[in-house]
């Protein structure tokens, strides 16, 4: 699948207008064998490759030389042999076709091509795989430390310029991965059970995206230990009164993320100390879209949310002091050591292949301060951008037994009472929102995020 080839042409011609002279290398994505070559994992086409050129197929290089005013995608053709096991496919000319490329070449062109070249001329991404340090050592002769010192800044910073600012098409298919990725929620809402393995509500989780025709956008986090933020362990049994989060989005075909989190009891009802937490974080969820508008930095956002969730904890007695000079210090990190959000597009966190100092706050250095370092969007928020809204609450015993022997932020925190939420686990809610020009819109079906909310959808668990 693949956008109309006029979109193409445009995206590129765009790009090309941000250089004087150079040649810029896209390298796709090759397929990787899990444990041997015929055995692959599932094949993920590079974005900004996706983006350009629309192909998702391995083994293809494109090229844009822009002084020569031509356009090139290389790759060889299918086999009789090939075709055997996987079916018709079409020519490497069909598919480029379909982007309003005219030049097309096998690999062995390619090699020809570039041999040509004056290696100081071609531009190229960050490399992240190993098979592209393969291919930049091979034909630019690059090590690897040299491949990724002479990635291009200039073709990173134009690329994620134009990337950031999602057009009417790509928010359309943002919204599409956004309702599956809705479905899969509610559908582990009406599914998780005491008793149940957490593998087996991820698979239901699973079996929602695969059935709507794509993928995931990362691999899902469904968890009874949910105050590990990126947890992927799923052999635990569910147990009443043990809270869910669910982390967990969708992929379209044409490679657009969905991303949205929800915590809800295996009980039928929350308890009252899981209300209690829950409803802080909600508060903090609403003050970051409400605040999320043109022209704000998100680092200010974010900020502000760690003053709302400081001061819900403080009711509880967890925290105390001056709510400024807290989150100033770092204080709230200690329940919320993550950021609130981040970017979105073809990558569930879009181009963060591309660095993050420079695609997520423009070119300004992250701050080294223990949570606030995890915030991967601090600038100022622009029309067009797509971005998680995403706070939470989580009790993480090992960071709790670190900052109190260590007397971190002992001035804010009343560790006694901290204590006593230890075997809490962790409460996310997350949607995905597009920055406009007079404000935000929420995208997709919503979650059942409200108290009510969720347990009304819980008892449909029983009912059905």
């Amino acid at each position: 699948m693949m956008f109309e080839e006029r979109i193409y042409i445009e995206r590129r011609e765009k790009l090309k207008k941000q250089f004087q002279t150079g040649k810029l290398l896209f390298l796709g994505n090759d397929e990787c064998g899990i444990n041997y070559a015929d055995n692959t994992y599932y094949y993920r086409q590079d974005s900004t490759f996706l983006y350009y050129f629309g192909i998702s197929k391995p083994d293809l290089i494109a090229l844009i030389d822009i002084d020569g005013d031509k356009e090139y995608v290389f790759g060889d053709d299918p086999t009789v042999d090939s075709i055997v096991w996987t079916g018709s496919q079409p020519k490497i000319s069909e598919l480029a076709g379909k982007a309003g490329i005219h030049h097309t070449g096998d690999l062995s062109a390619f090699r020809k091509k570039i041999s040509g070249l004056d290696k100081q001329s071609v531009k190229y991404l960050p490399p992240y795989r190993a098979e592209h340090f393969l291919k930049l050592n091979d034909f630019l002769g690059y090590s690897v430390a040299e491949a990724t010192a002479k990635a291009s800044r200039e073709f990173i910073v134009a690329v994620a310029g134009q990337r950031n600012i999602k057009s009417q098409e790509e928010i359309e298919e943002i919204e599409r991965a956004v309702d599956v990725t809705s479905d899969m929620h509610l559908a582990a809402m009406h599914y998780a059970r005491a008793g149940m393995t957490e593998a087996q509500v991820t698979a239901r989780v699973h079996e929602v995206a695969i059935a709507a025709g794509g993928n995931l956008s990362f691999p899902i986090i469904g968890t009874i230990n949910g105050q590990f933020l990126h947890n992927h362990y799923h052999g635990n049994t569910l147990k009443e009164g043990d809270l869910f989060l669910l982390d967990a989005g969708y992929e379209t075909p044409l490679g657009y993320a969905g991303d949205m989190s929800s915590t809800f009891p295996v009980s039928r009802k929350f308890t009252e100390q899981q209300k209690d937490i829950y409803r802080i974080t909600l508060d903090a969820h609403h003050k970051a879209i409400e605040l999320a508008k043109p022209g704000v930095n998100f680092r200010d956002v974010h900020l502000h949310v760690g003053e709302v969730l400081f001061d819900g904890l403080k009711a509880l007695g967890l925290t105390k002091g001056d709510t400024k000079e807290a989150v100033a210090n770092g204080a709230h990190a200690l329940f919320f050591p993550c950021g609130t959000g981040h970017l979105m597009g073809l990558d569930v966190h879009d181009m963060e292949n591309l660095g993050e100092q420079i695609v997520g706050y423009a070119g300004v250095p992250k701050s080294t301060q223990f949570g606030l370092k995890s915030l991967r969007l601090g600038r100022e928020l622009q029309p067009g951008f797509v971005l998680t809204i995403e706070p939470g609450i989580y009790f993480i015993p090992e960071l709790i037994d670190h900052w109190e022997s260590n007397k971190i932020n002992g001035d804010f925190i009343n560790f006694n009472e901290v204590n006593k939420y230890r075997d809490f686990g962790g409460i996310r809610n997350e949607e995905d929102i597009l920055i406009t020009e007079t404000g935000n819109r929420v995208l997709g079906k919503p979650l059942a995020k409200t108290i009510e909310e969720v347990e009304s959808e819980r008892e449909k668990a029983w009912l059905g």
